[in-house]
């Protein structure tokens, strides 16, 4: 990667100046729909100063937009070094000559960085702006980080440009082609509607026989949303193999049900309920632990999701990860899930919603209101969950559902990541069905994820975007105007979140990057710590 460093130096003339992205600018590396000023008639976004803007690997030139407001142009000079992996990247050029006059109407220059793509970097560049009044002059700083990749990548898949209104031509061929369409998919819904009805009938009599916890390998419950490294279908063999698999599982987890006492509800859904209690080991000792299970009336798909989801992240041991700690099963009962508690933890969504407020369900909602939640609060909760993430994806985890929901937070504002058992059914509000039979969290996965059911480590940092701005916005619900249906078109169509209200604009940038659309151009775990713990010391320098 390359780095940008813009130095512009007026002291006097800032109030005779403008420097400034245009919106095309922004909307190309950020996807945001407005100007980005670094300098406005003397006043200087510091903000935006101190924020290192990644360029994909996909844009190989910027844009600055400059003005003189004095009634004569401002004399100037240019100059770009490479400060850093000078193999990754020949020398920058611009379109305008390295010493002029700014002009007294608004100018865009242009900076091509050529990558060389013979070896992958993130290169740093300085760019040298200065500007003088003849007996003053000013320098600011522009900061830029370039990804170069070893070959050439591939086109940016988002349209930059609006695209063309609609003539009558284009109409008439669109209901053509509809009418025509409407009949073919007429005859094809009629087909599928008998073979699917013959597949529910075969679904049925296997669930009949089914085992008590564990579904057998054609069972439909299977293609039910859950997380981590579940394929939408799985061969007969691979099936019964990771049946075996999680039978192994529950049986090291085994513990003794009467060593189990429940004393609350923490939360409560339809079929599934969260408890506090206590669990007492071998010699007696006692701890704090959460139960998880379901209702009597719950059906056997819901509890093999609870087995299956819960047992997930069994074996795997870091500070910010909520591992299972036992499960017990009893015949003719429920089983339980148990997670080791702490007196102070909260659910993450729960907190959130009652530092703006907001009462929520169950025995939660008499704890006593949080403190006000900092920027500095919500970027080292952020690097918590980060280092968590960072850590399953070391073990080749993909936790496919990270967001607020589905971490815990103490006293202490420590985070942890926790699998999504009965996470459906305790906040229904943040899963939809779109008539695919999957309950999935749409407004928290990543395009690809969503249209292609792809998931890779990106898809994990498209969540953690979103995770990023629920911390922001103290658990808003995200794109909450747009129908369910409606929200891959949305996303397709270059839409994002939009900016919360006092969210520094370095923050939601970061939160932007990890919502672009090539995977290739988001942000790795690795770079978003180090922005992240960059941003975080720097804002404690002011406190």
């Amino acid at each position: 990667m390359k780095w940008f460093v813009l130095f512009l130096m007026v002291p006097v003339c800032f109030a005779h100046l403008n420097v400034y992205l245009s919106s095309a600018e922004v909307w190309r590396l950020l996807g945001l729909t407005a100007e980005l000023f670094y300098v406005r008639e003397g006043q200087i976004n510091f903000y935006a100063l101190n924020f290192v803007v990644p360029v994909p690997a996909t844009i190989e030139e910027l844009h600055f937009t400059w003005q003189s407001l004095t009634r004569r142009p401002l004399p100037y000079t240019l100059h770009v070094e490479v400060v850093s992996h000078q193999e990754a990247m020949h020398t920058p050029e611009f379109n305008i000559t390295s010493e002029g006059f700014v002009p007294t109407e608004p100018q865009t220059w242009q900076v091509t960085l050529p990558c060389t793509h013979v070896v992958a970097a993130e290169v740093d560049i300085t760019i040298s702006l200065n500007v003088s009044t003849g007996s003053s002059s000013t320098t600011l700083h522009f900061r830029r980080r370039k990804i170069c990749l070893k070959e050439a990548p591939r086109p940016a898949v988002r349209v930059d440009t609006i695209p063309h209104a609609p003539t009558s031509a284009d109409i008439f061929y669109a209901g053509a082609g509809c009418a025509g369409g409407v009949l073919l998919i007429a005859a094809i819904g009629a087909a599928a509607c008998r073979a699917r009805a013959r597949k529910l009938r075969r679904a049925r009599s296997d669930e009949q026989d089914a085992h008590a916890f564990l579904p057998d390998s054609s069972c439909k419950s299977a293609a039910s949303y859950t997380s981590y490294r579940r394929p939408t279908s799985l061969p007969a063999a691979a099936a019964e193999e990771r049946a075996r698999d999680l039978q192994q599982r529950i049986a090291e987890l085994t513990i003794q049900r009467c060593r189990v006492r429940l004393r609350s509800v923490a939360m409560e859904g339809t079929f599934g309920r969260v408890y506090r209690g206590t669990y007492a080991d071998e010699d007696g000792r006692e701890q704090e632990v959460l139960v998880k299970t379901v209702a009597e009336h719950a059906s056997q798909v819901q509890v093999s999701l609870l087995l299956q989801e819960g047992c997930m992240l069994y074996g795997l041991h870091h500070e910010r990860v909520l591992s299972v700690l036992g499960v017990s099963i009893e015949d003719q009962t429920a089983p339980f899930l148990l997670y080791p508690w702490g007196s102070t933890w909260r659910n993450l969504k729960q907190f959130l919603l009652a530092c703006r407020g907001v009462t929520v369900g169950g025995a939660a909602g008499t704890a006593p209101p949080p403190p006000p939640l900092t920027t500095q609060h919500v970027v080292r909760m952020a690097l918590h969950a980060l280092d968590g993430l960072l850590y399953l994806h070391s073990q080749h985890v993909l936790h496919k559902d990270i967001a607020a929901r589905n971490c815990i937070v103490d006293e202490n504002l420590r985070v942890m990541i926790a699998d999504n058992a009965l996470s459906r059914d305790l906040f229904p509000a943040d899963y939809h069905c779109l008539g695919d039979n999957e309950n999935r969290p749409i407004k928290w996965l990543a395009l690809e994820s969503l249209t292609k059911r792809q998931f890779n480590p990106a898809a994990d940092v498209w969540a953690l975007g979103v995770l990023l701005w629920e911390l922001t916005t103290l658990a808003h619900q995200p794109y909450a105007e747009v129908d369910p249906f409606e929200v891959a078109a949305y996303l397709r169509d270059g839409y994002r979140l939009q900016q919360p209200a006092n969210c520094p604009d370095e923050l939601f940038a970061v939160m932007a990057y990890c919502w672009a659309m090539s995977p290739d151009d988001r942000p790795t775990l690795q770079q978003l710590q180090i922005f992240l713990r960059d941003f975080h010391t720097q804002l404690t320098r002011f406190v």
